[in-house]
């Protein structure tokens, strides 16, 4: 009885309740019901709650599988832009996407978990997007990197943590220095920055990030599954080995 009462009550809570008009009860019969059911919940009030957690179990499912295809619909614009900084095993065998902004301070504590996993799994590789989502320094660090990228992409990861490394906001003028000590053409950078279409790119980060619903830095895609914040090493090597296992970032 309880069970009939359950399922009864997650249809009810949940919108599904709905009876075709070839089925149709009359208002006599819907009172009763209706009546029932309320003083049932009355007397039992959990069964709200059992049905709310099943609701919440079906929606996060479904949101997974959102994701999933979502994910797979956009393979080549996560894993295959040529102008994305790559840290770690190229042909590794899992590849995590970070999403990160120069003036991002949990991007930095989430630079030394990249340094720290990609020496620990040689066979994993980080595909950083430039996300610049805090200000207009952040914006200009991002042109100056992308503009290294292009003349110079051999100094793209080094660029990458130093600047990222450094301390105080990030800004042209920062990223220039950087640029600079690395050995990099400042007349050749200057006429990359020129290129109107250099932070083309960007553009088709901040349409990925608006697609899997980052909207903060850092943030991650791992697999089939977005991940949002500095969630650690331990996390994410946990992830990786659940890929390897399984094929997903979970193993039932």
């Amino acid at each position: 009885m309880r069970t009939l009462l359950i399922k009864l009550t997650t249809l009810v809570v949940i919108g599904l309740s709905s009876i075709s008009n070839a089925h149709a009860l009359d208002i006599l019969e819907k009172e009763e019901i209706g009546k029932f059911i309320r003083e049932y919940l009355i007397a039992n009030p959990e069964i709200i709650a059992e049905a709310q957690a099943a609701l919440e179990v079906r929606l996060a499912e479904q949101e997974k599988v959102r994701t999933r295809e979502m994910i797979a619909g956009m393979s080549d614009r996560l894993y295959n832009s040529k102008e994305d900084v790559i840290i770690g095993n190229p042909d590794a065998d899992v590849t995590i996407v970070e999403f990160f902004d120069y003036n991002c301070g949990f991007c930095k504590r989430a630079m030394n978990d990249m340094q720290e996993i990609v020496s620990l799994d040689k066979n994993v590789k980080f595909v950083l997007k430039e996300f610049p989502i805090l200000g207009e320094e952040s914006l200009d660090a991002a042109r100056v990197s992308m503009a290294v990228s292009k003349i110079a992409p051999e100094k793209g990861a080094d660029f990458h943590m130093a600047l990222l490394g450094g301390g105080g906001r990030a800004n042209k003028s920062k990223a220039m220095k950087v640029a600079e000590d690395l050995g990099v053409d400042i007349a050749a950078l200057d006429a990359a920055l020129e290129d109107e279409k250099l932070l083309d790119p960007v553009s088709v980060t901040y349409g990925l990030a608006q697609e899997l619903g980052i909207n903060g830095t850092p943030s991650y895609v791992v697999g089939n599954e977005a991940v949002y914040g500095a969630v650690g090493v331990t996390e994410l090597l946990l992830k990786v080995k659940n890929i390897r296992q399984c094929g997903e970032t979970s193993c039932s």
